[in-house]
């Protein structure tokens, strides 16, 4: 091979790698901004208008607006802003409603990137109106509640048990407890199931969980973005996570949790959810051991099964809380 070619091949090699190089900085600078967006406390510039552009029709611009009044109502009916330390030293908030004759309470948690006034607007009054004293959640990295970042519930789940510890320790608490989340919120519960929880905690509802941050991450760049997940991508998400969560479980699942847990579940799902699917609530109710329910509700979107079908969801509800509320967790089954 003369110079002459030699040179050309070492130039293609060099111009070859420059570009691979420039790639893979830019699948990663693209990865780390797509991470920041999912658990950097910092909302994204825009985002409250760019949440309500998304209510599109009529209809659902209707229901933002009588969700925002309901959340403003509920925010200023009188109750009791408590805080707790959580696992790590991270500052967290909660607002305790009771109401007379009280037969059990609730611990709620709402979703990303939103509030507790907001994701519980239109259900809270059924639970009041149905003998639930309320500890509302105020999540980690979120509003009044400290933390840079939110953990997908990586971190929320032991947040969880931290609040249902302080509920305990109280002694004014009414039991039993119940465990209920909305999206975040729901995976947050269903990841604590996994955890040592006292018998006092008797069920969870869970409407609109994912099975894990990895898959619904996944899930959101590959349908959403149009992006790949895996590979480079996928490793560089799970360092980051890593990193900035200070947790190794950057792949533990509900899924995970729920093969060790002791309490009933009812699982919600909305079957036309376009942001969380609900083949993931059917994995999750697949991979649950103890006693469990499925409520799936057609033409649903993601967090709508409660208005779409209100009364059908307040029966399984309440029949849910009548057969739980006597019941003690059992202990796991052994494999067969």
């Amino acid at each position: 091979m003369n110079r002459k070619k030699r040179n050309a091949i070492l130039i293609a090699i060099a111009a070859a790698s420059a570009g691979v190089a420039a790639m893979t900085g830019i699948s990663y600078a693209v990865t780390r901004l797509m991470l920041s967006f999912a658990i950097d406390r910092k909302d994204p510039p825009q985002f409250e208008k760019r949440r309500n552009a998304f209510a599109g029709s009529d209809e659902l611009k209707r229901v933002f607006a009588e969700q925002k009044e309901n959340a403003e109502k509920l925010a200023s009916l009188p109750h009791e802003t408590v805080a707790i330390e959580g696992f790590d030293g991270t500052r967290l908030v909660g607002h305790y409603f009771r109401v007379d004759g009280a037969k059990r309470t609730v611990v709620a948690f709402h979703g990303w990137r939103s509030a507790w006034s907001r994701d519980f607007a239109m259900i809270y009054d059924f639970w009041f109106s149905n003998g639930c004293n309320v500890l509302f959640v105020e999540q980690r990295g979120q509003k009044g509640s400290s933390g840079d970042y939110m953990g997908f519930g990586l971190l929320e789940r032991f947040d969880c048990q931290s609040w249902v510890n302080y509920l305990t320790e109280r002694g004014d608490a009414v039991t039993p407890l119940y465990l209920a989340g909305i999206s975040m919120g729901a995976a947050t519960v269903l990841m604590a199931s996994g955890l040592n929880l006292p018998d006092c905690v008797h069920g969870i509802l869970a409407d609109c969980g994912f099975t894990s941050p990895y898959a619904i991450w996944k899930y959101v760049t590959e349908k959403n973005l149009h992006l790949p997940f895996t590979g480079f991508r996928a490793r560089v998400a799970s360092d980051i996570c890593r990193r900035k969560l200070n947790n190794s479980d950057s792949h533990y699942s509900a899924e995970d949790a729920l093969r060790c847990c002791r309490v009933p579940v009812l699982f919600v799902h909305g079957a036309a959810d376009k942001f969380v699917p609900v083949t993931m609530t059917y994995k999750n109710y697949l991979a649950c051991r103890s006693e469990k329910r499925l409520l799936i509700v057609p033409g649903a979107d993601h967090g709508m099964s409660y208005l779409v079908e209100r009364d059908r969801y307040e029966r399984e509800v309440l029949d849910f809380f009548a057969y739980c509320d006597e019941k003690e967790p059992e202990p796991v089954k052994e494999e067969t």
